[in-house]
């Protein structure tokens, strides 16, 4: 059904019209309520049912049309299918989340449509997921306003039903200004529910009105999930269930297996310490499984980010029991925490007295991170959380530090300041293999084993890598097919802000990346990968970058550099521009004649230049290799991306005006107009960028390379900027290709 979808959105043009600001009207048709229903979308003068993805979506999407209808929170999404095809809005889940249903609607035939259910009269504002928040009621229908809920008037057996009304665990946290205050009214009366009611206003409630609540007393309340690790060695290790719609299933994935960073979601919700292991097992037959996007999970709660699917695979979780380094800047680094008492499921750091690289030693081992590197007290930040009395005496083998001997005698005081915060080595190592130098080859990563890498990669993804590796820039991948293979699958998401150990996540795939970085140039701190203050590397082996002098610097040069890391030609040349380094000084002027293609193969002076004023280390911005080819001026036509030294069309499915605008503006071109789909006969080679890779980074960086027949066009608004033009109008709609 997905294919479908997706060649329906393929061939089809994104349709809008109005201004920037103007709300396109939705409802929730044929339910109880106005808050459920099928949900409808009036666009361009149409009212129409409104088609899931591709992929599916979850109640996180569902939540954003609630909170559009002034519903309350997002209860259930189903799919229902028609007999046969009829004309739908088509909105992708992560364009719901990033833009306005102007953007996201796409015009399209289909026998599927969307029912949501909302909450009627609770709702959960201002928390982390759809399952936590300060709790507001709407008991008046007709004006649509919603009141607080005092502390004093809410207790725990009034938690079980809003958290059931909800579709939520049982509740875990009940507290006032858990989730801050703010001016709505306050609900007056107090709440003497059963804790067996459907909905909050099925309780009984005092008869006399409260007129007063105490500030900070408004209730935020946090349910569980419903999740769980079964048939493991403990509580904290096994196969990942999650009951949803009333229903426990096993957790599948969509398209590749979770990594630690997922993973890390489900402990930290179970009370599990640190994320240890997570692998994808394959079963016998076909099962039905709640799948969830790796996307998603970082984003939200399992619940919200469930879809129903059939899969031969599930999850496989293994979280630490009594260990955990929390806020730190990897799953191998903060401050350690130790559980003892598992009943109570309390956590208590440790002194730095207490402590030492033996006991480290044994720590790191257990969260399957690398060797201890740094050890310090006050390292990760300060908590309330209560201290541990024993001092640990670990010989440095033991498997986990509860193994280890401690100390007889209690302490009751740590100085302030003195919790022990822990950085372990990464246990992951990298290479390019098969190159002419150290910063060129195929992609391998070494986790336990070395694996080639696999999964969609472009240069943001492999600019990382570069950086790994100590390589400069990120200039080119190219991807070559071989027979299927086991192989390290990382999201390109996930390295974006993640570690290798964390991103990585075995898996089988036949196509191999090889990736070309800058040996001895980089641009530092840029907007892109085309862009940032230039340093030089001329000493490999002590692998040190210096930066450049602006006197030292000028265009011919910058044409050399900007050709050598792929990029367009210079468009900016300027001291300071993006910010100083503590890099020492390049100390030659470079000479060169702009056709050389490397910036150390120019002639340089002959003298050393010993000083260079502050605020003059050179930022180098290169313009984008892109262009409109085929229309009325430079800024319409079909988008072209040079890459790879190769100019291709762009292809995607599902770009909006959001993902126009960036080429716009790079053309300097003004507003995205239009974007609409051409298709052309036969296939050919072109380059595919996601769109919310290209809102948040450059084309080129984005691009990976593809086989189809589906171009994007653009137009923008071109004349808007110039300045001759004192007034003028712009078309602010989208055509749709017939």
């Amino acid at each position: 059904m997905d294919h479908l979808l997706l060649l329906l959105l393929l061939s089809s043009g994104l349709q809008a019209e109005g201004s920037n600001n103007q709300k396109d009207p939705v409802r929730l048709v044929g339910g109880d309520s106005h808050c459920a229903g099928t949900l409808e979308l009036k666009h361009g003068g149409k009212w129409r049912p409104v088609s899931h993805g591709p992929p599916d979506w979850t109640l996180q999407e569902a939540a954003a049309f609630c909170r559009e209808l002034d519903c309350g929170s997002a209860v259930s999404l189903r799919v229902r299918y028609e007999p046969s095809s009829r004309p739908v809005w088509g909105i992708s889940p992560d364009c719901v989340q990033s833009g306005s249903l102007r953007e996201c609607a796409i015009g399209l035939s289909s026998i599927s449509s969307v029912n949501i259910t909302c909450s009627d009269s609770v709702r959960l504002v201002d928390g982390t997921s759809l399952c936590s928040g300060r709790l507001e009621v709407k008991s008046d229908q007709s004006n649509q306003s919603w009141s607080s809920v005092c502390e004093a008037d809410f207790d725990q057996q009034d938690a079980e039903v809003v958290c059931r009304e909800l579709g939520c665990g049982a509740p875990s946290v009940l507290q006032g200004a858990l989730y801050g205050e703010v001016e709505a009214p306050m609900w007056t009366k107090e709440f003497q529910c059963g804790g067996n009611e459907s909905a909050l206003l099925d309780c009984r409630s005092s008869g006399s009105d409260r007129n007063t609540c105490s500030p900070g007393r408004a209730i935020g309340l946090t349910c569980s999930e419903p999740v769980r690790l079964v048939g493991g060695d403990s509580r904290c290790a096994g196969p990942l269930e999650l009951k949803h719609k009333g229903e426990w299933r096993p957790v599948s994935t969509v398209y590749s297996a979770w990594n630690l960073k997922e993973a890390a979601v489900v402990c930290r919700e179970l009370d599990c310490g640190s994320a240890v292991s997570v692998t994808r097992k394959k079963n016998s037959t076909y099962r039905h499984v709640w799948s969830i996007r790796h996307d998603c999970v970082l984003s939200g709660s399992l619940r919200q980010c469930a879809a129903s699917d059939t899969s031969v695979y599930s999850l496989d979780i293994t979280c630490s029991d009594s260990v955990r380094l929390v806020n730190g800047t990897s799953l191998c680094s903060g401050r350690l925490e130790v559980k003892s008492d598992q009943s109570k499921q309390s956590w208590s750091s440790v002194c730095e007295a207490d402590f030492d690289q033996q006991d480290a030693d044994v720590v790191c081992r257990e969260l399957g991170c690398g060797a201890p590197s740094v050890l310090q007290g006050a390292l990760y930040g300060e908590v309330e959380a209560p201290m541990w009395t024993k001092e640990f005496q670990c010989g440095g083998d033991e498997s986990a530090l509860l193994d280890c001997r401690s100390s007889g005698s209690d302490r009751n005081t740590c100085s302030p300041g003195r919790a022990i915060g822990l950085t372990c080595s990464e246990p992951v190592s990298v290479r390019l293999v098969g190159g002419d130098s150290r910063c060129e080859g195929t992609l391998e990563l070494k986790q336990v084993e070395w694996r080639q890498v696999g999964h969609y990669w472009n240069l943001k993804t492999a600019a990382v890598v570069c950086r790994e590796l100590d390589c400069g820039s990120a200039v080119s991948v190219r991807k070559e097919e071989y027979a299927v293979r086991s192989v390290w699958k990382m999201n390109p998401d996930c390295l974006q802000s993640g570690s290798l150990r964390e991103c990585a996540a075995p898996g089988y795939s036949a196509t191999i990346y090889n990736l070309t970085c800058s040996d001895s140039v980089r641009l530092v701190d840029g907007t892109s990968l085309c862009s940032g203050r230039l340093e030089v590397k001329s000493d490999q082996s002590k692998q040190s970058w210096s930066s450049v002098c602006e006197a030292d610097f000028d265009q011919q040069d910058a044409e050399v550099v900007c050709r050598e890391l792929g990029c367009g030609a210079p468009s900016v040349l300027q001291g300071a521009l993006y910010g100083e380094g503590e890099a020492p000084m390049w100390t030659k002027e470079f000479q060169c004649g702009g056709n050389e293609s490397a910036l150390l193969d120019c002639r340089s002076s002959g003298s050393h230049r010993n000083t260079c004023s502050p605020g003059r280390a050179v930022g180098l911005t290169c313009s984008e290799p892109v262009r409109l080819v085929g229309g009325d001026s430079r800024c319409a036509g079909t988008l072209e991306l040079k890459h790879e030294e190769e100019w291709r069309p762009v292809t995607n499915s599902l770009w909006t005006l959001k993902t126009a605008a960036v080429a716009c503006r790079e053309l300097d071109c003004g507003s995205a107009v239009s974007v609409s789909k051409r298709v052309e006969f036969p296939y050919r080679s072109m380059w595919r960028t996601s769109s919310d890779c290209v809102q948040s980074g450059s084309l080129r960086g984005c691009a990976e390379t593809d086989y189809n027949r589906f171009f994007v066009n653009l137009t923008c608004s071109g004349l808007l900027l110039q300045p001759n033009i004192s007034a003028t109008s712009s078309m602010d709609g989208v055509s749709e290709d017939k």
